[in-house]
């Protein structure tokens, strides 16, 4: 059914894998059309309670694919993507269950966002986490800004934001931004066992609480999609973001000049 992901379902619970490990699990305009589906076809589905996200491979995901961005021959279409990463975000955010992201390697850019939006993260100490869109001149997406602020409140979302740093899950959870740290190779093990133990418990007072907590922030994601979609397609347009890409293709330092 899917190109890019796999999504399987046991009884109460479902597995959500994003599949390019030959990328990382970089996420190309087809995943994220993929990903909005998939979730929001969960969002109909009343009998899992629980969904477990993780990635094939060596990674979490890197992030958006930045390889496509720079395909002369089959050019992203940036407006046409931002719906699709807009869907998938708020999707995410409503789903009628508990969700856990189960972080290895690398959780950046895109990846980081779809990581925060999950209700608990857990992730290995040696991963690397990053809001990383600065380093080629671009806004957070997939309401990076909504779930960060959301985690941690809104100084330091920017801070986090506007340096990009990468952290170590042991970094990352002193920071606030994920739940739980295990060892290296440990995460998905750990992640199945937390999911047993949530099926285990009261579990639809939890999804009933959870309803309550996010249907009072929809309208306030809807606006902050609405924001990242346009400031993402403006930032697509600027110098900055064309030496940043140009940077990372020819593997240098960027020279930015705020414009």
């Amino acid at each position: 059914m899917y190109k890019t992901i796999e999504l399987t379902r046991e009884d109460r619970l479902a597995y959500l894998t994003l599949n390019r490990p030959q990328a990382m699990n970089a996420m190309d305009d087809v995943m994220m059309k993929e990903l909005a589906e998939a979730f929001e076809s969960l969002e109909k589905d009343d009998a899992v309670q629980v969904l477990v996200i993780k990635g094939e491979g060596h990674a979490f995901s890197a992030g958006g694919d930045i390889k496509k961005m720079v395909d002369p021959n089959n050019p992203l279409d940036i407006s046409k993507v931002m719906v699709d990463v807009s869907r998938l975000a708020k999707a995410l955010y409503a789903l009628p269950q508990i969700t856990i992201a189960v972080v290895h390697g690398a959780a950046a850019g895109l990846g980081f966002s779809v990581a925060l939006g999950c209700d608990v993260i857990i992730a290995e100490e040696d991963s690397k986490l990053a809001m990383n869109f600065i380093g080629i001149g671009l806004v957070p997406d997939g309401a990076g800004h909504f779930f960060m602020r959301e985690r941690v409140g809104v100084p330091q979302a920017k801070k986090l934001i506007w340096s990009g740093q990468v952290m170590s899950g042991t970094e990352a959870l002193k920071a606030g931004l994920v739940d739980e740290v295990v060892g290296e190779g440990q995460a998905e093990k750990y992640g199945k066992g937390y999911a047993q133990k949530l099926l285990a418990s009261p579990i639809a007072s939890m999804i009933a609480s959870k309803k309550i907590l996010h249907a009072t922030k929809l309208a306030d994601l809807e606006l902050t999609l609405k924001m990242e979609s346009e400031a993402q397609v403006m930032m697509r347009k600027t110098a900055d973001h064309l030496e940043g890409i140009q940077a990372f293709v020819e593997k240098r330092q960027p020279v930015f000049a705020g414009k």
